[in-house]
């Protein structure tokens, strides 16, 4: 960029022109750091050499600049157990950017916070060609925060209910919206995002212009206090939480078959016998303490039927203690383009055609599916 100096300026005009300046050094430093993250992902999945930055001879920053190869480790997949000493009675103090839990010893300690971030893909492009936030194709999202907790939710409409004609991301949509409003609510119990997602479901239901479709559903709470993560999950969207390069929990697979989840329906009347549903009471529930420098990943099934878990892995935990929004959106978009490349990959051996191999069934390739990625680092 050219910038011409004038030899009369005065200081005004000079200060703002060092204003635009700086400017265009963070965005010129934000380009490079999206260029670099992107491809660093990209030669992952093409199993080509990762590039170094800074060059050799430089210092890292730090942040973890440098990717190496390193040997990923798998604990259990869902169950973490945690029991943690009995925490001493506590007392809100909040204000700005001060957000401290205060102890009967009189010592302060910072609460733990989310840097979350979204992206995503439709899988048809046609159906959905103007981006609506907190939607992607039939996949629905949301993220909302509040003095206790940090609440993230994902829902994935059904895709055959366009057979008859009906909006499967209509369903997914409404719901999360309404959770999203109901996480805001001062009765809203960081602890039960089970209750959440029922109060959302019922005022679907409950809709004046009958809502009719189905959807899985996974929504995470944070609660600060105690910092412990609560979540509840309705079929095979879900989570992901990494700690030092293993997954200390994963949310389980709800299916009544191969390739049929649990999942909440609202049927068209006089047809509820002829339509699978399950209640929000179904949902699958875990608790976990986290800790600063986890990573946690909420995604629906275009993600997990199409990345394996070890890149998955070897992802979030690069991310790990990133609170930089920018770093931490670029890894989300890269996940994202992953898991659509590999989905229209015929050559590709998903996890969803390794699944379908183990019941005889003929699967290969990727799954075409709408994306949704939703990353959060606790910092």
């Amino acid at each position: 960029m050219d910038v011409d100096f004038a030899v009369e300026m005065g200081g005004a005009r000079r200060a703002l022109q060092r204003t635009l300046i700086s400017c265009c050094e963070q965005l010129l430093e934000m380009a490079l750091t999206l260029t670099y993250e992107s491809g660093q992902f990209l030669r992952r999945l093409w199993a080509r050499k990762p590039l170094e930055y800074p060059p050799s001879g430089q210092e890292a920053s730090g942040d973890g600049w440098v990717f190496g190869n390193r040997q990923y480790r798998s604990q259990n997949p869902r169950m973490f157990v945690h029991q943690p000493k009995a925490a001493p009675p506590v007392s809100w103090n909040s204000g700005g950017e001060g957000d401290f839990l205060r102890s009967e010893d009189k010592v302060d300690r910072p609460l733990p916070r989310l840097v979350s971030v979204a992206c995503g893909f439709a899988k048809d492009s046609a159906e959905y060609p103007q981006y609506s936030r907190g939607k992607f194709g039939e996949d629905a999202w949301f993220m909302s925060s509040n003095a206790q907790a940090y609440v993230l939710g994902v829902a994935d409409g059904v895709g055959g209910w366009r057979n008859y004609g009906i909006d499967p991301g209509e369903f997914s949509m409404f719901l999360m919206r309404s959770c999203e409003r109901f996480s805001r609510a001062q009765d809203f119990v960081p602890e039960r995002p089970d209750l959440l997602l029922g109060r959302g479901y019922c005022e679907l239901l409950e809709h004046r212009c009958r809502i009719v479709g189905s959807c899985t559903a996974c929504i995470l709470s944070l609660n600060r206090a105690n910092s412990t993560l609560y979540t509840a999950n309705i079929g095979d969207s879900g989570f992901m939480v990494v700690r030092s390069g293993a997954v200390i929990c994963r949310s389980l697979e709800q299916q009544h078959h191969f390739n049929t989840p649990y999942q909440l329906s609202s049927a068209p009347p006089g047809h509820e016998d002829n339509v699978l549903s399950d209640g929000p009471e179904s949902a699958d529930t875990i608790k976990l303490r986290v800790e600063l420098g986890d990573v946690i990943l909420l995604a629906t099934d275009g993600v997990y039927d199409n990345v394996p878990e070890a890149f998955l892995v070897e992802a979030l935990t690069e991310m790990s203690g990133i609170s930089d929004p920018v770093r931490l959106q670029m890894a989300a978009n890269a996940l994202a383009l992953m898991a659509r490349t590999l989905s229209y990959n015929p050559n590709h051996d998903s996890p969803f055609s390794q699944n379908a191999r183990k019941l005889n069934i003929e699967a290969s390739g990727g799954k075409p599916d709408d994306i949704t990625v939703l990353l959060a680092s606790v910092v």
